[in-house]
């Protein structure tokens, strides 16, 4: 019976495999290196970093997304998915200007750091289970809109491929639900691949070489980089990212979570990974039924993208590129059709409850319109205009 209870995790682990958990871990790494990938090296360029750095930074990401997604799921036999920070980025392309490489490492030590204490103290968890269910899923409805719609506005400049797509996908969620996300992409691939629209001319694999970066402070870099890092990506990624698990139905423990993203962040900040946090959109997919009708069975999904992750950092840049070769209209096309189920899982919690229904309208469409203030993302306005909304009409 010792040796029954010592091999079941990995007897668990290979039950509960699955090619549909297999597809909606390459569809969440797809959708989030097609459609963010150029924003990091545009970080890493502004901040002069040479080809070899930037292929290090890729490594660093990968590895820090990889470990933290297989390792956390694995942990919790719940998927948790982990990403860069985006806005993180985002914001270093405008700030960084004048500031060496080795002030910006010493930057992104200091907001692990943060990120770390916040997540095992507690408090980030402590702030963000004050906030209703039906906020949390209006606001995960407002970041996952875009894609649902840009999915059809795709068929604007690639009609044929879209609308087939869309076709099979309905045919397969009738016939083959398990896997009517990877017969989609597959058909979309081949369609793709016969149009001429796949970019793969000189492309080569190369293996990443870490390159490490030893770290300086200076005032300017902490006021300029850490503090904002921190800020934007604990507001514009963790809280959506606790919001998709919360509206999931997954009692994954948030704390120790947030704080190990910070701490695998802090040993690979010399190395180029910026920012690691929970991710919203890619791990929707891996939370939603595309991905295994049985919720317990999904933890598989995110430890796959962890997989994929892995596979990422190892060539670095050069996946990244393979990645980018697939046309525009087949990513946002797939990562629509890959939300559907929870878009539509999302709005229906949001307004179930009639006496809350209004503030999680509010929360879904601000979070929607792409309000951005302060450099902080429309996720973290939308949930405060819905927590105003909410108490000014309680008060009523």
């Amino acid at each position: 019976m010792n040796n029954g209870s010592m091999e079941s995790p990995s007897r668990h682990l290979l039950k509960d495999l699955s090619l549909s958990a297999i597809a909606a871990g390459f569809v969440t790494v797809l959708v989030g290196f097609a459609s963010s990938a150029v924003i990091v090296f545009q970080a890493a360029q502004s901040l002069g970093a040479s080809p070899e750095e930037i292929s290090s930074w890729m490594w660093a990401l990968g590895l820090g997304m990889g470990l933290t997604c297989i390792g956390l799921s694995l942990r919790y036999r719940m998927p948790v998915v982990t990403a860069w920070s985006t806005p993180g980025a985002a914001m270093l392309i405008s700030s960084v200007a004048g500031l060496p490489l080795s002030d910006a490492i010493g930057a992104f030590l200091l907001s692990a750091l943060l990120i770390t204490v916040c997540g095992f103290s507690g408090f980030f968890e402590r702030m963000i289970s004050r906030i209703p269910v039906s906020l949390a899923s209006g606001m995960l409805a407002g970041v996952l809109l875009r894609f649902g719609i840009d999915a059809f506005a795709s068929m604007k400049t690639q009609l044929g491929m879209v609308l087939t797509m869309f076709a099979v996908y309905l045919l397969a969620r009738r016939l083959l639900p398990r896997y009517a996300v990877i017969l989609t992409l597959l058909v979309g691939i081949a369609i793709a691949g016969a149009l001429g629209l796949l970019r793969i001319d000189g492309l080569s694999l190369q293996l990443a070489k870490p390159i490490f970066t030893a770290p300086t402070f200076s005032f300017a870099a902490i006021v300029g980089i850490a503090l904002p890092l921190f800020i934007v990506t604990m507001a514009s990624q963790n809280v959506p990212g606790v919001a998709v698990i919360r509206a999931s139905g997954y009692p994954i423990p948030i704390s120790p979570v947030v704080g190990w993203t910070g701490v695998v962040n802090l040993v690979l900040a010399p190395f180029g990974a910026f920012a690691l946090n929970l991710a919203a959109i890619t791990a929707a997919i891996c939370m939603g039924r595309e991905a295994h009708e049985d919720a317990a069975r999904r933890y598989v999904a995110a430890m796959a993208a962890g997989g994929f992750y892995l596979l990422v950092g190892l060539f670095g840049a050069t996946v990244a590129a393979l990645f980018a070769a697939f046309p525009k209209e087949l990513i946002l096309a797939i990562a629509g059709i890959a939300l559907l189920g929870t878009i539509g899982n999302s709005l229906a919690a949001a307004l179930r409850e009639e006496a809350e229904r209004e503030p999680a309208l509010v929360t879904c469409l601000v979070t929607a319109s792409g309000l951005s203030l302060a450099g902080i993302g429309s996720a973290f306005w939308g949930l405060l205009a819905g927590v105003v909304t909410l108490l000014v009409l309680r008060r009523t």
